[in-house]
């Protein structure tokens, strides 16, 4: 069973493994061992999953079952269920498979934005308007999350300009999102500018500010997290076993490790509601979905220290 901690956990660990790190390799997962790999990281005590995206499957065949995959999640008893939308037809087939929370990306890159959805990143906030009204008619509970992508720097542009970061996160708010959180899609953040980007949202946005999603593809996406946290962040992504290897650093981890992160905050004190042997131990079901795919992590390599015993 997942920690029976005294007391609410201190952070919520993300796990985006099922979608960002499914999504960003060539195999395709079985749909049975996806569910597998899913009831592994929900019985380790992980209480927010991105399990799909919804979007075409000739675009996306590792997505094609996110309607099944959605539905079997939303049957685990506290765990939130979220998926990527990054249109309104998107959003529609996910609300009526059952999501319980959306997450839409928004570019502040205007290059990256043109190229990844041919959208500018104002009409991208239109398009999260749409969602928030479809949302509010077909399911009001449901969250909406709009994710601001490249919010670091990006590939194709270079320099993003941190007063249209935060400036996009408004206007996805205003336009009906419940939080916005900030991503650093190609892994150029560093510490010193996580602390002040989040410092200026989390002015700006106050209790709508959203979760801190690194990538450790230049080996600081734990530095990235503690940053944040200190900075008043407490929601995080992450992925087991760091899938989802970054294309523009090819044999670097790309999302942040789901097992060093939570070793890290339980390491601190800080609960993260995640029992760490599970965690470790929800590698089994993703190593045979998918054989051969490398898995990173330091803490499942090096064990955990002697004497160490975790909060309970």
């Amino acid at each position: 069973m997942p920690l029976s901690h005294a007391q609410t956990p201190d952070v919520l660990i993300s796990e985006v493994g099922p979608r960002d790190g499914l999504q960003s390799v060539k195999a395709t997962m079985a749909t049975a061992d996806k569910l597998h790999w899913i009831d592994a990281l929900a019985a380790a005590g992980v209480r927010e999953i991105e399990v799909a995206s919804f979007v075409p499957a000739r675009l996306l065949p590792q997505m094609a079952d996110a309607a099944e995959v959605v539905r079997h999640a939303a049957g685990l008893a506290g765990v939130t269920v979220m998926a990527l939308v990054p249109n309104l037809r998107g959003a529609e087939a996910a609300l009526r498979a059952g999501v319980h929370k959306l997450t839409m990306p928004v570019s502040a890159s205007r290059a990256h934005s043109l190229a990844n959805v041919r959208k500018t990143p104002e009409e991208m906030v239109e398009e999260v308007r749409a969602i928030a009204r479809l949302r509010d008619e077909l399911a009001p509970g449901v969250k909406l999350e709009a994710g601001i992508s490249t919010a670091f720097g990006c590939t194709l542009q270079g320099l993003v300009p941190e007063d249209e970061v935060i400036r996009l996160a408004a206007l996805c708010v205003a336009a009906g999102a419940d939080e916005s959180g900030l991503s650093d899609t190609v892994g150029y953040a560093n510490p010193a500018q996580v602390r002040r980007l989040f410092r200026r949202l989390r002015a700006e946005l106050g209790d709508s500010a959203g979760a801190a999603h690194m990538h450790n593809t230049r080996g600081l996406g734990l530095a990235n997290c503690l940053a944040a946290w200190e900075e008043g962040v407490r929601t995080f992504d992450s992925s087991l076993g760091g899938l989802g290897g970054c294309p523009y650093a090819p044999g670097a981890s790309g999302n942040v490790v789901t097992e060093d992160l939570v070793f890290m905050f339980e390491a601190m004190g800080v609960r993260t509601g995640i029992d760490l042997e599970r965690i470790v131990a929800a590698r089994a079901p993703l190593a045979a979905g998918l054989p051969g795919e490398p898995l990173y992590g330091m803490t499942p390599d090096a064990g955990l220290p002697k004497g160490y015993t975790q909060l309970r």
